[in-house]
């Protein structure tokens, strides 16, 4: 994510949220109680994953595999939503109930394997949890259904809240639009999920909306629909998207809207190289001058691909937004403010398909390693570009000196997306380069990417990477020799900052 901007005396950066009961929908706590037992098994039953900074988020020894989501959107623009989203789930360990995260609509409904199953919705909580047991090694479908009202996350420091988003009237045009912008814990206010980056999943979403109406989300496209009124339902415009590379909730793509869609030459950088389909999206009006950048969206990719690996998606491209937002990586689909419609910004968010994306973070307090490798991309960019990179490097080090820096795995949510976590995450790469010569440092890149320093995911047969700081110094030792470990360990772990390499 590339933050937004805002005024110097505030750092970049997420705070713990703490939902309030009354931001969301009133009514009962109990949604549908024919189908709630009167003992409900209360969430403590359920252990979250432990975040070290989110520590009420997901469910330890859950593993979701599937999620098949279908949205209706009637009136865009609105927070109005209804859903239908059936989880494929496993357990890792034997689970007394399943506690999915959610601050949506009221659940109407919640089958297990096809058949009703007693439910708790606690939006105190931000739980809805499925009063069933799972053994260790075994599978169910959990379908929820629910309309109403997306759920409120205020964003702290910056003046929005995260996930669902609602747009009146995107630059006056006479249409509004949503879209998704869930980073760090937003997906759970329009679906439920197991909603932390170590538990990724795959997706098909299916959008349905006004006809007129653009709908994109994260995946290849694979089914359209068109449904003519009828006397009981309104015309109807259906598009079904397929993720079928696990990612992160947090980085699901949804957007809905008067969107234009601009197709650009495809590009060979995929596993084998395989055809990357590149697509993007603007709002009607969009002046040349924001679409400009994303015209070399295939240059940058294939120079990214050059020094990362081949790029771990099927398609490729961005969606344009109106509201000044930062810059967020949707996989396959970064999410891209007016405002941020810029080379340095799309290399920025393209990077995190690898970084983020692909390999995945096991805890939040190890945000840094996506957004240092992120932000160095913009350095390898300028490089390419025959620019000379002292001046960047000089004020990434300035800006660590003027606003003071941090080991770099952040201890408080506050710290997240600081400039440490930029800033010094360059540097400290930039170091290792420095150390090992550019041949060593672009087979370690490379190596990384490709999920070399990751953990196995409790089903590696799905590819997902999940790391954290310690896997990336034991990979540094083990590919670069113990004196590179110890110049990135200094960087890592030093409470001064290091001297400038």
């Amino acid at each position: 994510m590339r933050p937004a901007a805002r005024p110097s005396s505030l750092r970049p950066c997420r705070l713990h949220r703490r939902v309030l009961a009354g931001l969301l929908l009133t009514g009962s706590l109990l949604s549908a109680a024919a189908q709630t037992t009167p003992e409900a098994a209360p969430a403590t039953q359920a252990r979250p994953v432990g975040d070290t900074l989110y520590p009420t988020l997901g469910q330890a020894g859950l593993d979701a595999v599937h999620y098949d989501v279908h949205l209706s959107v009637t009136q865009p623009g609105t927070r109005a939503l209804s859903g239908d989203v059936t989880a494929l789930l496993r357990a890792t360990r034997d689970l007394p109930l399943i506690s999915l995260d959610f601050l949506g609509p009221a659940v109407t409904v919640a089958l297990w394997n096809g058949q009703p199953v007693p439910f708790q919705q606690d939006h105190t909580a931000g739980k809805l949890l499925v009063l069933r047991a799972l053994p260790a090694g075994q599978e169910a479908r959990v379908t929820l259904r629910y309309a109403g009202v997306a759920g409120v996350l205020p964003d702290p420091v910056f003046p929005f809240t995260l996930g669902w988003q609602a747009v009146p009237d995107p630059l006056n045009v006479g249409g509004g639009a949503n879209f998704a912008f869930s980073e760090p814990d937003g997906a759970r206010t329009f679906i439920p999920v197991n909603d932390h980056p170590s538990d990724p999943a795959t997706f098909t979403v299916t959008l349905t909306v006004p006809p007129g109406t653009a709908a994109v989300a994260s995946g290849q496209r694979v089914r359209v629909t068109d449904t003519p009124a009828s006397p009981d339902r309104p015309a109807a415009h259906t598009v079904t998207f397929d993720q079928a590379r696990p990612i992160p909730t947090y980085t699901l793509a949804v957007h809905i809207g008067p969107l234009e869609a601009v197709d650009r030459p495809p590009v060979n950088v995929g596993p084998g190289g395989a055809p990357i389909a590149l697509r993007d999206y603007f709002p009607p009006g969009t002046p040349d001058t924001v679409r400009a950048p994303y015209r070399r969206t295939g240059e940058i990719l294939t120079f990214l691909s050059g020094w990362f690996g081949p790029y771990p998606f099927r398609t490729y491209g961005s969606a344009v937004v109106t509201p000044r937002l930062p810059a967020l990586e949707t996989a396959g689909l970064s999410t891209m403010p007016v405002t941020s419609s810029s080379d340095r910004v799309l290399v920025h968010e393209t990077a995190h398909q690898w970084f983020g994306n692909s390999v995945l973070l096991r805890d939040w307090s190890d945000v840094w390693l996506n957004e240092s490798f992120a932000t160095y991309a913009e350095l390898l960019w300028q490089e390419h570009q025959g620019q000379n990179t002292q001046p960047l490097t000089d004020a990434w080090y300035a800006t660590l000196q003027r606003r003071g820096t941090r080991p770099l795995v952040a201890a408080t949510p506050a710290e997240m997306f600081d400039s440490t976590a930029y800033q010094r995450g360059a540097l400290a790469l930039h170091a290792l380069r420095r150390q090992v010569g550019d041949d060593a440092f672009r087979t370690f890149l490379r190596g990384y990417a490709q999920g070399g320093a990751a953990t196995p995911s409790a089903a590696p047969e799905r590819a997902a990477q999940v790391v954290g700081t310690g896997d990336l110094l034991a990979y540094t030792r083990r590919t670069l020799g113990e004196q590179a470990e110890r110049v990135l360990r200094d960087w890592v772990q030093s409470s001064a900052l290091p001297p400038a390499p």
